[in-house]
């Protein structure tokens, strides 16, 4: 056995020799070797002579600590045999047992599995082998097992529906044959029950076995599962409707040995138009769960399949395969982009809505961004591959919307409890109901309308028939289906359904103000100096800000870039989070220079005094601006204004956060005058300013302590933090690859009017979810007291297994249908 561990404590060579020289000189151990570099302790080991726990005393006893490095691997593949909540658990259930799995979760709406687990441990094909055993197969999704299950679905679907038609014509059959003379329907005297019983239920017999083939999935899925001591819900057809057939089949030989009261104990016609019933469910259900991933579909199929290449000076058309990175690709009009890239020539507007949702092309210029799977207007581009395959934006948005489809909600886990213990409990009070009704009818306690074994039989078959676990399995995993890919179609990417959960939740949202509340493209709107010209000023902010990633520090570079200014070269160049930055320019006309470029902090920090140029800057303040102080050898030497354009839905969007109820607070690194202006110019009177990107995170803390469930929106490197804290972290998209890494929710609009969009669609999706578990669980708690006669002494009726077939079968369609309705959220 061969495992790693991450090693604590380790200072030295020493250490290293020590560990390496206890461990090897133990038995058992095969190999054992410390990288000081990495902190990485690599063991080779005998399970027979040693175990993991007795080396690892060894080492904590010398002071050392450890933890295992596993190699987890992510797989998602699909699962034939689910058939309703039961199969879901016995699966998870099975592999989780498994040594090495770390994780696993399984969909019964998408028939898909996500297993992470340690590849040194355990492999995929020792899980599908396992899983076999109970009656499933697994198998891992490629392009051409996609393609594969497709037609199977198709072939699927087709054979269903056949099954369905054999099954009811000879249901229809059966049932004129037993019970149309009873209605006054006329039936050939030769099949009559009390001129030809043997005949007549002869007749019944035969035309029985094609509709049990039929059925046979139920029998053999069933029964299989029932040995494996996982019963399921076609262990409940298969014991309802066996029951059934086996007693009409004791009926018609008590029949052929003259016993002809025997005649009108026949249960064909209803164990046959259960099956049909139920194919029908089954066949209905099937076509609706695969309108619950349309939305996958619709994105795997804009992926282009050709490009037009530069390659030797010539145009060629290529499949996409052969496109790599750093190809010049020739965008034509009307074209589909092929693959991520940026502009190098050429200008022209791109479709983006199936990324961002909006309609109004985007005008693309030399150096800008273009994605694949968007369309080209009327001009030509020529562009450059930056990225390709799974690393497209497109294919990580399919992936996201996978990952979020197939992952779990917290309000699933009472439908998985429940459903791990309803199978065997509904065998129970199956059994249980019909042996008293037995009794009961034996005794005389109540008049029964047949004879006790009759009447017990029916509460059986009625009962297992009736209780179905597919319902309360389809609930939450169809409607996150629907809700996460209705939200990808809108530019909303919701990453999981815990986060889709959380959302409808959010009572507090926190916008960080730049690139958020504002359009995050600040530009210089004055440069205020009383001893220099404005371009030298800029100079010396400007050489210092080439060296900087903050947005204040781009307004400065456009502006330096606009007025061709010249900049010094750069030493000991530091910045200090939510202050500012120093350096030293070198080789200016009076020799190398220390800079100051910054907010007050900043001077205060290096007490540089600018009491009588504040008044000058405050009124810059009022306007909106952000203004930064310059100093070189301790004196002061300016300042620069920068303003950043409120964007022109925030207003709107706040005012419809606040109409819906929630509480809208604006953080910022800028200073308090600064976002008071903005805040106000949006209607906001929530404002937090003046934080660093540590304090973001502590004052998110501060609310969720205080009670609140906030959701933090924002778009840069410095929001990542403050995104992880919150409830739920909303990305702009366009922002640091980083934000979008933290955040849980991603608005690939690159604008705040998807905000409120989100909650409304993460609300709607939770009260779908609420309404489907409802009735879940109204329709069994309801009918399996109803199905085990417990209105009989009142009403002196008793619940048809037919009807019981056909609730069972419609209940699983209906919870869909219900989900389905998400599709159409604006």
């Amino acid at each position: 056995m061969k495992r790693r561990y991450r090693v604590g404590n380790v200072t030295c060579q020493s250490c290293v020799a020590l560990i390496e020289k206890i461990l090897k000189s133990t038995e058992g151990v095969i190999e054992a070797g410390v990288n000081l570099a990495t902190e990485e302790l690599f063991v080779e080991y005998d399970e027979k002579k040693i175990t993991e726990a007795d080396f690892i005393q060894k080492l904590t006893a010398l002071g050392y600590t450890t933890e295992e490095i596993k190699d987890l691997k992510t797989v998602t593949f699909s699962i034939k045999g689910l058939h309703c909540q039961s199969c879901v658990g016995t699966v998870e259930k099975v592999i989780s047992g498994m040594k090495g799995v770390d994780s696993i979760v399984v969909n019964l709406a998408s028939e898909k599995g996500t297993v992470t687990y340690d590849s040194t441990q355990v492999k995929l094909s020792e899980m599908f082998h396992l899983i076999e055993k109970f009656g499933y197969k697994g198998e891992r999704i490629t392009e051409e097992v996609i393609d594969k299950r497709e037609e199977e679905k198709k072939a699927e679907l087709k054979r269903e529906f056949n099954e369905f038609l054999v099954a009811i014509i000879f249901g229809l059959i059966i049932f004129y044959i037993s019970m149309g003379s009873m209605v006054g329907l006329p039936i050939p005297h030769i099949i009559n029950y009390d001129e030809n019983p043997k005949l007549f239920a002869t007749i019944q017999l035969l035309l029985s076995i094609p509709v049990v083939y039929v059925g046979r999935d139920f029998y053999i899925s069933g029964f299989k599962k029932l040995r494996s001591k996982a019963p399921n819900m076609d262990s409940l057809i298969a014991m309802g409707t066996g029951a059934a057939f086996v007693y009409s089949l004791y009926g018609t030989l008590k029949v052929y040995e003259g016993d002809f009261g025997f005649v009108h104990n026949l249960y064909y016609e209803s164990g046959v138009v259960i099956i049909a019933l139920i194919s029908l469910g089954k066949y209905l259900e099937n076509i609706s769960k695969g309108k619950t991933s349309e939305a996958i579909k619709k994105l795997m199929s804009l992926q282009s399949k050709r490009a037009n290449l530069f390659r030797n000076g010539k145009i060629v058309t290529v499949d996409i395969e052969e496109v790599e990175v750093g190809d010049i690709l020739l965008i034509k009009p009307g074209e589909s982009i092929p693959t991520d890239g940026v502009v190098v020539d050429g200008l022209s507007s791109v479709d983006e809505a199936m990324l961002t949702g909006e309609s109004i092309p985007v005008k693309k210029i030399e150096g800008m961004k273009l994605y694949g799977a968007t369309i080209n207007g009327t001009g030509s581009l020529k562009m450059k591959v930056t990225e390709i395959g799974e690393n497209t934006t497109l294919s990580r948005i399919i992936r996201l919307v996978e990952n979020a489809q197939g992952s779990k909600a917290p309000i699933a886990r009472m439908a998985d409890i429940i459903s791990s213990y309803f199978v065997p409990t509904v065998i129970g009070i199956a059994v249980i109901a019909s042996l008293v009704w037995y009794i009961i009818g034996t005794l005389g306690l109540i008049t029964l309308n047949a004879t006790p074994s009759v009447f017990a039989l029916t509460i059986l078959i009625s009962v297992l028939v009736i209780a179905c676990p597919c319902s309360l399995g389809l609930a939450t995993p169809t409607a996150i289906m629907v809700g996460t890919g209705r939200g990808a179609e809108l530019g909303i990417l919701i990453k999981s359904g815990e986060a889709l959960e959380k959302t409808c939740k959010v009572d507090t949202v926190v916008f960080d103000k730049t690139g958020t509340i504002t359009a995050g493209r600040p530009t210089v709107t004055d440069i205020v100096s009383h001893k220099f010209e404005d371009t030298v000023i800029l100079k010396v902010v400007g050489s210092l800000e080439q060296n900087s990633e903050h947005p204040l520090a781009d307004a400065i570079m456009r502006e330096v870039n606009l007025r061709k200014v010249d900049l010094y070269s750069v030493k000991s160049f530091n910045s200090i989070t939510g202050e500012g930055v120093t350096g030293t320019l070198e080789d200016t006309p009076v020799g190398d220079v220390e800079v100051l470029v910054g907010n007050k902090k900043l001077m205060d920090r290096y007490s540089i005094n600018i009491e009588e140029h504040l008044k000058e800057g405050e009124k810059l303040f009022d306007q909106g601006k952000t203004v930064i102080y310059i100093a070189a050898r301790d004196t002061y030497l300016g300042m620069i204004a920068i303003a950043d354009k409120v964007r022109e839905s925030s207003k709107d969007v706040i005012t419809e956060l606040k109409s819906i109820g929630i509480d809208v607070i604006m953080l910022t690194g800028d200073n308090e005058r600064t976002a008071k202006a903005i805040a106000k110019e949006v209607g906001l009177t929530k404002v937090i300013a003046e934080v660093s990107p540590e304090q973001k995170y502590s004052q998110i803390k501060k609310l969720q302590i205080s009670g609140k469930k906030v959701a933090m929106v924002g778009d840069g490197i410095n929001d990542s933090p403050a995104l992880t804290q919150a409830d739920i972290g909303i990305a702009v998209g366009g922002g640091a690859d980083i934000a979008l890494e933290s955040a849980d929710i991603v608005l690939m609009s690159k604008n705040i009017k998807d905000v409120p969009k989100a909650i409304e669609l993460s609300r709607e999706t939770m009260k779908n979810i609420k309404q489907n578990l409802f009735w879940a669980f109204i329709y069994n708690g309801l009918g399996i007291p109803v199905a085990a006669g417990i209105l009989y002494p009142f009403t002196g009726h008793l619940l048809n297994p037919m009807i019981a077939g056909a609730a069972m079968a419609m209940s699983s369609v209906s919870v869909v249908s219900n989900a389905l309705r998400l599709k159409w959220f604006k």
